[in-house]
């Protein structure tokens, strides 16, 4: 075993809150860059090819660049924690959800303050998903309700409410009026937008769904569960198309499954999902045979 443990190289590094960075393996092995937010960072989305969003308990909402790491902006306008961001890719618009109940929408170029407000739910706002064109809103709480907005106007056009909804993730379908939806009650939800009514529920899992994501096709929606000593936390791969039953489970995970999304495919790789866990482990996972890489 000790010889096998020599020929492995282990690149680790250890961030510090004050953004200086202390080398436990080779030197070099990744820049250092400040940090965007002073405390826990909540949620991450890209925001264009080079920017990526991300929210924090410092209740700020930061633009950072993917390729320099550097912070490009920052938004203060919360009184509490920021739970969710998200943004129609190549949109300039950014939108955070908050503890504060409220949901707020940031112009990139804009100098001064929210552009819109989306004032309406009863408790902490846990799900948001934007219409590709940016134009629609739709918001989830834990107060068990899911909301529809203009997001020029902040005007809300529909609120529907399910009793135990308690909402825990959202995601447009890319092309479709249809948003995915996953809930405390342990199931996954589509919500056709235009009437705000739920078109098709998946079958009930065990545990929580967490967190949910659709491909960039719009043909197959992921969803991920709670979980407990190797019990649960597993990822479930849905079939839009074919809503009888799941495609595919991702089983490997020993903690709540936190969060899971569809990997960029190339032209010469296999479709592929990554999955995050409270086991403090990210899985990689063949999208077709659930194999891990």
């Amino acid at each position: 075993m000790g010889k096998l443990q020599s020929k492995i190289n282990f690149h680790t590094t250890k961030y510090r809150a004050d953004g200086s960075v202390g080398q436990a393996g080779p030197a070099g092995a990744c820049r250092q860059h400040s940090p965007a937010h002073t405390d826990a960072v909540t949620s991450v989305a890209a925001l264009k090819p080079d920017l990526c969003v991300s929210g924090g308990r410092d209740k700020s909402v930061a633009v950072s660049s993917w390729r320099s790491g550097a912070a490009l902006r920052r938004f203060i306008g919360h009184e509490r924690e920021v739970t969710k961001v998200t943004s129609a890719l190549d949109s300039n618009r950014v939108f955070s959800a908050s503890r504060d109940k409220t949901v707020m929408m940031w112009e990139l170029h804009r100098t001064s303050g929210p552009s819109q407000h989306f004032p309406g739910h009863d408790l902490v706002v846990t799900g948001l998903a934007v219409s590709p064109d940016a134009s629609q809103l739709c918001t989830g709480s834990r107060d068990n309700t899911v909301c529809k907005w203009d997001t020029e106007t902040g005007e809300c056009l529909g609120r529907a409410a399910i009793s135990r909804n308690l909402v825990t993730h959202l995601c447009w379908v890319p092309g479709e009026p249809y948003v995915i939806q996953t809930s405390e009650d342990k199931t996954t939800r589509v919500w056709d937008s235009r009437e705000l009514q739920v078109a098709h529920t998946f079958p009930a899992k065990q545990h929580i769904q967490t967190c949910c994501d659709v491909s960039q096709d719009g043909r197959y929606c992921l969803s991920c569960s709670s979980g407990c000593a190797g019990h649960g936390a597993e990822a479930t791969l849905w079939d839009l198309r074919q809503t009888r039953g799941r495609v595919c489970e991702y089983k490997g995970h020993f903690q709540t499954t936190t969060s899971c999304v569809f990997l960029p495919r190339g032209s010469t790789l296999a479709p592929s999902i990554a999955t995050s866990s409270s086991d403090s482990t990210v899985k990689v996972w063949d999208q077709n045979t659930a194999g891990r890489g």
